[in-house]
């Protein structure tokens, strides 16, 4: 009698085990981590081939972690992605998270506007579970693929009650990365992201993940930028500076009404007294201006070298070019005043 009580209390106790397991929904999007190549040894391949649950079947132990179902939401190299899928996997995560239908969302996502996803997601989701975005750079058919061990990580970041508000994070190569802070600053490596400016906030070894600074950006739980499937995105268009640059674009895009325009400024976010006549006649017509930079790390100042308040213009701080025009567009669904949106640069 007493090992039928003893068997029962143990099957019990393994039942209640497999409950407490966080629930994990991964949602594909394509990209190199689900890319089949002809041969192994080669670094061409089709993005997006693989179905999710081959990616989750190559990492049968993180089943012991957590209870994983995946879904897909597209199937395109990130080269491909579009405003109309970011909409679908914001309105999807947002059902997840309000429906409270896991613990944390993984994104399998191609690395080369990975980071892009990421900042928009980060602006438009709530923020009470975590929400980690992972990639590859090598394909699933290549020598020593790191998918697999990506998305294994992802998944324990995903997983880790000490993620939650954190706002949205990638995963990727053992780091912990901000996702208005990382950028990817390789092309082909497999350590392809980092945060010039800031460093990981953590790292994921040997099935644990560690955290070890957090970002002073808003991160409370509201959203800051809501959307819906039905959203309008601004049109805002970036323009980049080089030595001789031609103003036609800022131009073209002044007779086009565009909503906003970001310089990739040189430097301090600065340009030429042609770029200078062109924006302010882009700014009389209505259209924000917003100074960015293309150097790698640093902020560009307001009112520093440049005369914002008489050219009309905001700054970008320490946003890239990309990420600028994702808030900038983000913050013109909200308002066209120029003050409130330079104020989303100090704050998101």
């Amino acid at each position: 009698m007493k090992k039928i009580i003893l068997f029962v209390v143990l099957c019990l106790s393994l039942s209640a085990t497999a409950q407490q397991k966080p629930k994990i929904i991964i949602l594909a999007t394509g990209g190199t981590i689900a890319g089949t190549g002809t041969t192994s040894d080669r670094a061409g391949y089709t993005a997006g081939t693989l179905p999710v649950s081959d990616l989750i079947g190559s990492i049968p132990s993180v089943k012991e972690v957590a209870a994983i179902s995946g879904e897909k939401i597209a199937s395109v190299g990130s080269q491909d992605m579009s405003l109309e899928i970011w909409k679908k996997l914001a309105v999807r995560c947002t059902e997840i998270i309000n429906n409270k239908e896991a613990d944390g969302i993984v994104i399998t996502h191609g690395t080369d506007t990975q980071e892009e996803t990421a900042y928009f997601l980060n602006l438009v989701v709530p923020r009470t579970i975590p929400v980690v975005l992972t990639g590859a750079m090598r394909a699933s058919t290549a020598i020593s693929a790191d998918g697999p061990k990506n998305l294994h990580d992802a998944i324990i970041v995903a997983a880790n009650p000490k993620s939650r508000g954190r706002g949205v994070l990638i995963s990727f190569n053992e780091s912990v990365y901000d996702a208005r802070e990382v950028t990817k600053t390789n092309s082909t490596k497999v350590n392809a992201f980092s945060a010039p400016g800031t460093g990981p906030l953590g790292e994921v070894y040997d099935g644990h993940v560690e955290y070890y600074k957090q970002s002073i950006r808003d991160t409370g739980t509201s959203i800051p930028f809501p959307i819906t499937k039905n959203t309008k995105l601004p049109q805002v268009e970036i323009v980049y500076m080089y030595t001789d640059a031609s103003v036609d674009y800022i131009k073209m895009l002044t007779r086009k009404k565009v909503d906003g325009i970001i310089i990739a400024g040189v430097g301090n976010g600065n340009f030429s007294k042609a770029f200078s006549e062109a924006i302010k006649k882009a700014t009389a017509s209505g259209i924000i201006v917003c100074r960015a930079s293309r150097c790698l790390s640093g902020r560009v100042v307001l009112d520093g070298e440049v005369n914002d308040e008489a050219l009309g213009t905001i700054v970008s701080d320490d946003l890239n070019p990309q990420k600028a025009r994702i808030l900038l567009m983000l913050g013109l669904t909200k308002t066209k005043n120029r003050k409130e949106l330079q104020s989303y640069f100090f704050r998101y």
